[in-house]
């Protein structure tokens, strides 16, 4: 929300108040307080009818500091509130009477903010002796209007070619600078400044992210109101932000992570393919068993079912029965697919349409959410007379769970938990939470209570889901997908841009719709999706009103799709060591290019592209002609798909067919992939093949492959000696190494050695 107009004037009717004159200092246990006149102070009546800023510091995790900003503090906190890690911290505070200079400090870990207590308002934020940013004299406002609403905003200083990313799931250029953001969910597609998951944490490359702690509105103005600053404002009177140090963008993520939550495991079965019904499409048991036969019969492994919207009747969504009229059998059904090794996922919402029988359920025992005269909220919007489950009420939530338990005990294995930004603010809640508040929040509740009860009936490590809406700590119920975009290049690109913007956002996992979701994709764009789809943490083929099995394109997509299918399968070693990455450290599976390189300024911005994981670039091709630019940093990089090398830094053109790509390996990799390439789901520790890329001299390094419970992992140390190559294994069955193609690799007591190339 913009409260300027140009640099010196106000909007109208808009009044702001700056803190000016810090009029006292107290220390506490590891906090600091600061208030602050909002005019000068120089003698007692200066004192007389003059508002109060109150600014609170403390560190709720080591390098981490907390800023609150109060002028009135008598109001209700009603709720929701961010769930948020803390930890003892060993937090330093000195005062000016203490250091002999006119500031006030805290230090907690590497990170330090400074208050002035003489001059005009300002707070910085160093880490080790940097500053990284910092609020100045206009900086912090407490803005009114004439209709009595109240805002408080913050504004942090903009470096020279710092970059700010992240904001949730955002589809616009990837670089957030220039952009106006309001954190508001919404079903908007892909195509729009709206979006599904809307996260108040931005992460700039210069060392440093800001989490917003405001589970309901807040509005961030990237260098677009004062263009050498990020101004983030919210409603009210108090607005709190966490300052999370690096100094590495990765450094902050785990920071962050550490206080939001991490992703948990997902199952090996959940990286394969996924095959949807897609939306409107007309199918029973038989056209369902015709997509499976098809697959097979092509060679195209798949790993997962998914059933949309109507496996249950029209009109009913949801009330979790399969129509009888289509699926007259479907617990046989679902056990026929699991002869098939398959795993089973079916569509859900959290709506209660009028004509369900649980609509009147739900409404009798007080588990919809009601307006202020105590009747059910509804709407027409989506289902006709379409209800809203109250996830603030535990009740709810447990009938509501309760509902979904049938579902597993037919058989069905994950969900898919569509919708739940459309949350209405004209309501009351069961636990009075405020509406404003709830209305993003609300499907925090709603992922966290469907995969609560995964993770209760399968077990630690094997709930998953494929959910469309998030908001801050929503990394915590995997996997999210992209939403409903067009079948389109500009789409593709849009949808990466989404992609790495989560990933920037805290996110582990993500994917999206190969081929685009609206309409249906001509075979150039399915085919060049088929490729960045199955290159994702997770992929799948879904769509609106066609079927998306790969034969009703042409057959090269079938091609397409055996090629890419198989690569992500030999790969899996090497995807669930960076999925075990993501869930100890927080660090994604798929990474900007920025994330990896903060020290490459030619990364910049770059969202065409990215790293899955570590080790592999991936940059897809969104032409028809097979056209593509790929920024390659410093070292010799090597397509994973030719053996072709090509040295960096520089932008590289090419040209490729339907059936490649630019894949490439960085430098220095050790990559574990596997001999099978049919099942996602195997001991990843039996066949492993390692291929060494341009690993320098004096090479040492660990390569670890999860096993399927989790408790012993392969291990593998790699290390180069000039021509020497030695490896050693703890765990591992049946495995081999390679430089490349023929390497001899020799067996001297428990080692494999290998011969380096010369002159490599």
């Amino acid at each position: 929300m913009k409260f300027t107009d140009g640099y010196w004037l106000l909007r109208k009717g808009l009044g702001v108040l700056h803190p000016r004159h810090v009029v006292d200092v107290e220390a506490g246990d590891g906090t600091l307080d600061v208030y602050a006149s909002t005019a000068a102070v120089r003698e007692r009546g200066d004192t007389l009818n003059r508002p109060l800023v109150t600014v609170h510091l403390d560190s709720p995790l080591e390098g981490v500091v907390a800023v609150t900003i109060e002028h009135h503090v008598g109001g209700v906190d009603r709720g929701p509130r961010f769930t948020l890690a803390t930890q003892d911290v060993d937090a330093k505070v000195l005062l000016p009477q203490q250091t002999g200079a006119p500031y006030a400090e805290l230090q907690t870990g590497p990170l330090l903010a400074r208050v002035a207590t003489e001059g005009p308002w300002s707070l910085e934020f160093e880490l080790d002796g940097r500053v990284l940013t910092s609020s100045g004299a206009r900086s912090v406002g407490l803005v009114s209007d004439e209709q009595g609403n109240s805002w408080v905003h913050e504004r942090l200083t903009l470096g020279v070619r710092e970059h700010v990313y992240g904001l949730g799931e955002r589809f616009g250029t990837f670089a957030k600078n220039g952009q106006s953001v309001d954190i508001w969910n919404a079903d908007g597609g892909t195509a729009s400044e709206q979006a599904y998951k809307n996260v108040p944490f931005y992460l700039s490359d210069a060392g440093y992210g800001v989490f917003v702690d405001h589970p309901g509105e807040v509005s961030f103005e990237v260098g677009s109101e004062v263009v050498s600053a990020t101004q983030f404002s919210v409603p009210g009177q108090r607005l709190r932000y966490l300052l999370i140090a690096g100094p590495t963008p990765k450094d902050v993520l785990r920071r962050y992570t550490a206080l939001t939550g991490r992703p948990p495991r997902v199952p090996q079965w959940s990286y394969g393919l996924w095959l949807s019904t897609s939306f409107t499409t007309s199918y029973d048991e038989a056209t369902v068993m015709s997509f499976i036969d098809g697959m097979a019969e092509r060679d195209l492994p798949l790993s997962v079912f998914h059933f949309d919207c109507f496996w249950m009747r029209q009109f009913h969504w949801c009330d979790f029965v399969w129509d009888p009229a289509t699926f007259p059998d479907p617990v046989g059904m679902l056990e026929r697919l699991h002869e098939r090794d398959l795993k089973v996922c079916v569509w859900i919402n959290p709506y209660i349409a009028q004509r369900s029988h649980l609509f009147a359920e739900g409404k009798d025992l007080g588990y919809l959410v009601k307006r202020a005269d105590g009747s059910v909220w509804q709407w027409d919007l989506w289902q006709a007379g379409m209800g809203l489950v109250d996830f603030t009420n535990p009740d709810a939530v447990a009938w509501y769970q309760g509902k979904l338990k049938v579902l597993l005990d037919q058989g069905v294995d994950c969900f898919k938990t569509d919708f739940g930004e459309r949350i209405p603010t004209d309501v009351v809640w069961h636990d009075g939470s405020d509406p404003e508040r709830m209305h993003n929040y609300y499907t925090h509740l709603y992922n966290e209570a469907v995969f609560d009860l995964l993770k209760a009936e399968r077990g630690e490590g094997q709930a998953v889901l494929f959910a469309r809406s998030a908001t801050a700590g929503g990394q915590q119920f995997p996997v999210h997908w992209g939403g409903d975009c067009e079948s389109s290049f500009a789409a593709m690109s849009e949808s990466l841009r989404g992609g790495l913007s989560l990933a920037s956002s805290g996110f582990g996992y993500w994917s999206h719709d190969i081929g685009g979701f609206e309409g249906t994709p001509d075979p150039a764009v399915f085919k060049r999706w088929l490729a960045f789809g199955l290159l994702s943490s997770h992929s799948r083929l879904h769509g609106s009103d066609s079927y998306r099995v790969p034969w009703a394109f042409d057959e090269e997509a079938v091609d397409v799709t055996r090629r890419f299918t198989h690569l992500k399968l030999q790969l899996m070693p090497y995807l669930a060591a960076t999925g075990e990455t993501a869930h100890t450290t927080g660090i994604p599976v798929m990474r900007p290019m920025f994330l990896e390189f903060p020290d490459d300024p030619g990364t910049a911005g770059v969202g065409t592209q990215y790293m899955l994981g570590d080790s592999l670039l991936v940059a897809p091709v969104m032409r028809a002609d097979g056209e593509v630019d790929t920024y390659l940093p410093e070292g010799t990089w090597t397509s994973l798909l030719t053996g072709e090398q090509v040295v960096g830094p520089r932008w590289v053109h090419e040209t490729h067919g339907f059936d490649s790509l630019p894949l490439y390996v960085r430098p220095g990799t050790v990559l574990a992939t596997g001999e099978r390439d049919d099942t996602p789901d195997r001991d990843l520790r039996e066949g492993l093949v390692l291929r060494l890329f341009d690993l320098p001299d004096g090479h040492v390094s660990t390569c670890v492959v999860p096993d399927p419970t989790g408790t012993a992992p392969a291990t593998i140390v790699v290390r180069r000696t000039g021509d020497r190559v030695e490896l050693r294994a703890e765990a591992a069955r049946g495995w081999s190494a390679a430089v490349g193609l023929g390497t001899p690799v020799r067996a001297e007591g428990d080692l494999l050695v290998l011969d380096w190339p010369s002159g490599d």
